[in-house]
């Protein structure tokens, strides 16, 4: 795409609109009457005395009223307030675009479900091109030859170059919908926020007969859980797939990357949000997606998801980092695992009693210390897990085989493994294809190093910490905020 990128509105000259029902996300508490802990991505923010009643008014759903407004876009911009909006379906507004090459069975099943609606078939180089012009016509949808095959991305921006309604739909030919136009009109509301750039429905796996199917339906690596909030890197909800994603043509501007035939929709996402615009996961919409035919393919499929981080550590930098951790948080966990219950009870001492230092100005400096710890320490636990098994699951089993180093790999192995069960119970057929799909990521994050010749994807990213080694041999009067 030629087109220059469009930021989204100063946020300053965008308030939320008068009578706009707002609630609060789920992870945001208010502690103390004074403070309110979550947010997106998850912070500490104090509150004026004038805005104590507002937020606990909106913390179980209310309007914004006059003289509201700025403070209610300030929470909205910091993930911790979300509007609720409402509307019809204007399917004058939105274009649906479906890149395929050769997937005709799903495409017409798709395609039924998508009646009424103005498609787009981008047709990506297929082997029977006749066939897709004769389904096109047949479903009334519109039909965009490629001669070469440019892959998703680039089928996606020759569909929007052909389309011109201010919303845009993309959907992947092995999508399917139990209501197309609710999922729509759900999607659609969100853009009544001029802010909003893209929304996210979530995406399971659809249902079927075989073992992949069951584990897909389950958990999907496209899936990523019940909990909705902005898209933030670095962040708990760090990107959305472009399976099934609703984007403001005017915030998608200059489009994918053609050059990048997986990760291409992590590298929009991520560029809306630098350019201002929120982009939202709704996990209260969902659809499903098709899991791969064969063996061969399923695991072709994830090591591909694994090999798009060397390019797109190119792009982006850190962002690719596979874990993400403060220095003494890793120190803690450490010490546990390695035996060491002492050691991480003192550091976990310290940290909150530096943490409780800073809390001057409430009446209940515990509770949010304690917060606080157990949101960085025990928490972030087992993300922390998650992403080393994620990233560096054969480098576990290596460790695991050397009997100095079997202990805390094979601890590291279960907590992250189990960490991505979290939300439901998994059966033993899950548990081993979670492994194998693991093994699989991760043996294509070390391939996508390699082919970009750059270790930036396989590069812990270390954050800093105002506390000194000197701080843990310090007495509680010693220690200074």
């Amino acid at each position: 795409m030629s087109e220059p990128p469009v930021f989204a509105p100063d946020p300053l000259n965008a308030p939320l609109a008068r009578e706009t029902p707002v609630v609060m996300h789920d992870n945001a508490r208010i502690v103390d009457g004074t403070f309110i802990i979550g947010g997106s991505p998850w912070r500490l923010l104090r509150l004026a005395s004038a805005s104590t009643e507002v937020v606990k008014r909106w913390h179980v759903g209310g309007h914004v009223r006059a003289g509201e407004e700025r403070f209610a876009r300030t929470l909205v911009q910091r993930g911790i307030l979300r509007p609720v909006h409402h509307g019809p379906l204007l399917v004058d507004e939105i274009d649906v675009v479906i890149p395929v090459r050769d997937n005709i069975a799903n495409l017409r099943t798709l395609l039924t479900q998508l009646r009424d609606l103005h498609v787009t078939i981008v047709d990506d180089a297929s082997l029977d091109p006749l066939l897709l012009t004769e389904i096109a016509n047949h479903f009334g949808a519109e039909l965009i030859r490629l001669d070469v095959n440019g892959g998703p991305g680039a089928a996606r921006n020759a569909g929007v170059r052909a389309t011109s309604r201010p919303l845009l739909c993309f959907v992947d030919a092995d999508v399917e919908f139990d209501d197309a136009h609710a999922v729509l009109q759900r999607l659609s509301v969100q853009f009544q926020d001029p802010m909003v750039g893209a929304c996210a429905p979530r995406i399971v796996g659809a249902r079927g007969p075989t073992l992949r199917d069951r584990f897909e339906e389950r958990f999907s690596p496209l899936d990523l859980g019940p909990h909705d909030g902005l898209v933030i890197p670095d962040s708990d909800i760090n990107f959305v797939p472009s399976a099934c994603l609703m984007v403001r043509r005017e915030a998608f501007a200059d489009g994918f990357d053609e050059t990048l035939r997986l990760g291409e929709d992590v590298d929009l996402v991520w560029r809306l949000h630098d350019r201002g615009w929120l982009v939202r996961y709704h996990p209260s919409v969902c659809v499903q997606h098709r899991a791969r035919t064969t063996w061969r393919a399923w695991f072709s499929q994830r090591v591909g998801y694994g090999s798009s981080a060397g390019a797109l550590a190119e792009r982006h930098g850190e962002r690719l980092a596979p874990v993400r951790f403060d220095i003494w948080s890793l120190v803690t966990w450490t010490s546990l695992v390695a035996g060491r219950p002492l050691v991480a009870a003192r550091i976990a001492s310290v940290v909150r009693r530096r943490v409780r230092s800073r809390i001057t100005d409430s009446d209940q400096p515990d509770v949010i210390a304690n917060e606080i710890i157990r949101r960085a320490m025990v928490s972030g636990a087992g993300g922390f897990a998650r992403s080393l098994v994620r990233n560096f699951a054969p480098v576990l089993v290596l460790l695991a085989m050397n009997p100095r180093t079997r202990r805390p790999a094979l601890v590291v192995f279960a907590i992250g493994t189990l960490w991505r069960f979290r939300y439901q119970r998994p059966r033993p057929s899950d548990i081993a294809l979670g492994i194998l799909d693991d093994a699989a990521y991760g043996v294509g994050v070390a391939k996508g190093a390699f082919e970009h010749r750059s270790l930036q994807a396989l590069t812990p990213r270390v954050i800093p910490s105002s506390l000194r080694l000197r701080d843990f041999f310090a007495g509680p009067g010693r220690l200074s905020p």
